[in-house]
């Protein structure tokens, strides 16, 4: 579930609004966006996957808000790290290459 929108990395360019399948946020005039709605949440990390300044945390607890001590302390040390895994971002590798989830398909057939 969203749970942190950083401040001091915000650009406020507001992908993660036109991102976000489920409206979970609102656009600030001249600020960055608020988590409006956060039990619409649907953890499928769009948001922080799109995000370009890596300012946003999304915690994979799906079905609660993290508890102040979960979100404080992983907001702080997992902030982009999404992105990273899956290599979007400037200087970082991309892992698509390392994806086999493409046999299941092929074996469908």
């Amino acid at each position: 579930m969203i749970e942190v929108i950083s401040a001091e990395r915000c650009t406020a360019c507001n992908i993660c609004v036109n991102a976000c399948p489920t409206n979970v946020f609102e656009t600030v005039e001249g600020g960055p966006p608020r988590i409006a709605r956060q039990d619409d949440c649907q953890t499928c990390f769009m948001c922080e996957l799109y995000c370009p300044e890596d300012a946003l945390y999304v915690a994979p607890i799906a079905d609660r808000s993290a508890t102040a001590e979960e979100r404080d302390a992983a907001a702080a040390a997992l902030m982009g790290s999404y992105r990273s895994a899956v290599g979007w971002g400037r200087g970082r590798q991309s892992t698509a290459s390392a994806d086999a989830s493409f046999e299941l398909l092929r074996r469908a057939h």
